[in-house]
């Protein structure tokens, strides 16, 4: 309010009849501003044509308040106190053309409210606590061009029968529907129902708008596109957002060709074909934030488009790719048409092949186009658009080679496969992905969870190379790892040396929750990291100092000070096969293990069986050298020979046999197994 009285003071004007604490300016204007009064302000002089009362704390209205202003035309009476509006308290006031009632605390409203108020053309009853609406409250509101009814309790709305009534606004009240008798119009313009809690729009009503070029029927429950928008076809600006569509039917909306301005956020929607906006010559801003959108092939065009319309895009930095995983939380309309992982296709002109990258038209059945499926695989082959027509490129005759030719080997995207995945055509040329151990979906983007040893990977930008940037209080991200986030303050903090401490608000851009994270530091870490966030997401992270108030945007958005964008790294393993690095890191270590035991192993047995051989060796040495080399006893060679020869088993009686290991050791050639049966004894 100050800066607005200054800029008022410029036009005062000395007067013994302005009014005591209020501003009189030329033209027969008076403003009384914050006046910290119950009631209306006396001594307004007669010949007033514009009294501005807002904010001055008054509770109640009486008819002698306004009882010698009748020449008066605009009367603001906003953000006071009143609660109630007293029947015929506004009757002297019979040349009144604006009347603002707007953030008070009335709750109904009467049948003799506005009574006296033909010539009111602008009404504003917003933001108050009205419950109800008399029938007939606005009868004799013949001229009334505006009225405003947004922010209210109301839960069914009287009979409106205003012939000349060019704009109206329900939105934030709960009134699930709405029929012809409750609204009759017709040269309304504008219709504005945000948040009623509508289930479907009447077809009849719609129908009566002739004249309706502005709708607003966002943040409703509305489950499909309403069939009544075809009877609106002179829309100018339509807005859809932020309600449960399953399908977007094109048949409805390409009727409408007069749009200049359409918004579809917030309708969860995964992409949408070409042909839906080729319906519309004559767009010119487009919002389409807060959609998940599949960032591949068949949505390669919708950037391009952008560019050749000169489309105005509203909320950009809300209209971001959801998946694949290596274009997630990336701008759309910034992306390049490489980074859709589109096909190379190969075209022949004139017998001479020619590699082209087209960019795909999609192709919808005209009853609707489906919104909230994984868009179909890229086409195998270059659309007929992109073929030559020049005439001295001549289509080759046709021929059994000709026919094979016609069979173009398919290529895959790039990128199109994560994790590792193989891509691949099925015989019908429908692609897909041959997803490795551990991994499975569409495009292989779920993994099995597999326990790794965190590994920080530094992207972004290094230590000891800082982002440059013209700002002089800009943020920076220094480093950057996948769970972690280093901010460099020093250039915030300098720029404010006395703030009292830092607030900073950062969410993540990539996922669904986006909802701000504020964190409070002080002015003593002019570094700080940002620590426990998700790998592979794309973060904003903006600034302001402690205390300072944060404003807040429509769509929810915190708007604070400097901000920055840093990507978090993925966690390794991020496009190979997790299991088969982790198997070869087992390999790596158990391997060596194995290897180093056998070894000891083996040094073992070989060591063991030398020192045996050895000792054996010795054992044997021992004997020859106690006993030495000595004939045969003749009697125990007798007594060998009578075993044998009496029909024994071959074997020797125990104690002859140990006497000859003792005392007569007996060699035995190797070669010779039977050398006891010939030997020859004396």
């Amino acid at each position: 309010m100050p800066p607005l009285a200054l800029l008022l003071s410029f036009g005062l004007v000395s007067s013994s009849h302005c009014p005591l604490d209020c501003t009189c300016q030329s033209g027969n204007k008076i403003f009384c501003m914050i006046r910290s009064s119950t009631t209306v302000p006396s001594g307004v002089p007669a010949d007033t044509r514009e009294l501005y009362i807002f904010q001055n704390g008054i509770e109640t209205l009486v008819q002698d308040d306004f009882g010698d202003l009748g020449q008066l035309e605009m009367l603001d009476l906003s953000h006071n106190e009143l609660t109630q509006i007293p029947d015929a308290v506004f009757e002297p006031l019979s040349e009144l053309k604006n009347l603002d009632l707007s953030s008070n605390h009335i709750t109904n409203i009467s049948k003799g409210s506005f009574s006296g108020l033909y010539q009111l053309e602008r009404l504003y009853l917003y933001s108050n606590r009205i419950q109800s609406i008399q029938s007939n409250a606005f009868e004799g509101l013949g001229m009334l061009l505006e009225l405003k009814l947004q922010k209210n309790l109301l839960t069914t709305l009287p009979s409106l029968r205003l012939p000349s009534l060019l704009l109206l606004d329900l939105s934030y009240n709960r009134i699930p529907a709405l029929g012809p008798s409750d609204l009759q119009a017709p040269h309304l313009e504008a219709l504005r129902m945000k948040s009623l809690g509508l289930t479907s729009l009447d077809e009849e009503l719609m129908a009566s708008f002739k004249n309706l070029h502005d709708l607003d029927i966002s943040s409703n429950e509305l489950i499909e596109l309403p069939g009544a928008l075809k009877f609106l076809k002179g829309l100018i600006n339509l807005n859809l957002s932020n309600n449960p569509f399953g399908v977007l039917k094109i048949d409805i909306l390409k009727k409408l060709v007069e749009l200049h301005e359409l918004d579809l956020s917030g309708l969860s929607l995964l992409g949408f074909t070409e042909g839906l906006f080729q319906s519309f010559p004559k767009l010119g801003k487009l919002t389409v934030a807060e959609n998940p959108f599949n960032c591949l092939c068949p949505l390669a065009w919708f950037p391009v488009w952008l560019q050749e319309r000169n489309i105005i895009l509203k909320r950009p930095e809300e209209t971001r790719c959801h998946f694949p995983l290596v274009n997630a939380g990336k701008m759309l309309a910034e992306l390049t048409h490489q980074d859709f992982g589109c096909p190379s296709t190969t075209t022949v002109l004139g017998g001479y092949p020619v590699e082209s990258t087209p960019v795909p038209s999609l192709t919808t059945a005209p009853e609707a186009t489906q919104t909230n499926a994984i868009p179909p695989p890229p086409p195998s082959k270059a659309p007929d658009s992109f073929k030559p027509n020049h005439p001295h490129f001549a289509e080759p005759p046709a021929s059994p080679s000709a026919t094979s030719r016609e069979q173009e080997q398919h290529i895959c995207p790039a990128n199109i496969c994560l994790n590792g995945g193989t891509c691949n055509f099925d015989p019908l040329g429908q692609l897909a992905c041959i997803c490795p151990r551990g991994t499975y979906g569409l495009y292989c983007e779920n993994m099995d969870e597999v326990i790794v040893p965190p590994t920080y990977l530094v992207t972004e930008v290094s230590l000891n190379n800082p982002v440059a940037t013209s700002e002089p209080d800009a943020i920076m991200s220094r480093k950057v790892t996948s769970t972690s986030i280093l901010l460099d303050l020093h250039r915030f903090i300098e720029t404010r040396p006395h703030i009292r401490g830092i607030r900073l608000t950062y969410r993540n851009l990539s996922g669904p929750d986006r909802r701000p994270i504020i964190l409070s530091v002080p002015v003593s870490y002019p570094e700080y990291t940002l620590r426990g966030l998700r790998p592979n997401c794309t973060y904003s992270v903006c600034a302001s100092p402690l205390g300072e108030r944060v404003s807040s945007r429509a769509n929810g958005s915190v708007e604070t000070g400097p901000c920055t964008e840093a990507r978090t790294a993925g966690m390794q393993p991020t496009s190979s096969e997790p299991r088969v690095e982790t198997q070869s890191q087992l390999t790596y270590t158990l391997f060596p293990a194995v290897a180093a035991l056998a070894l000891v192993l083996g040094v073992a047995i070989i060591a063991g069986t030398i020192i045996c051989l050895r000792k054996r060796k010795q054992t044997k040495a021992g004997i020859e050298l106690e006993l030495g080399p000595t004939e045969p006893d003749p009697m125990e060679l007798e007594g060998v020979k009578a075993g044998l020869e009496s029909g024994g088993n071959g074997t020797l009686p125990k104690n002859c046999l140990r006497l000859i290991a003792v005392k007569h050791p007996i060699r035995i050639p190797p070669h010779n197994k039977m050398g006891l049966w010939n030997m020859r004894f004396p």
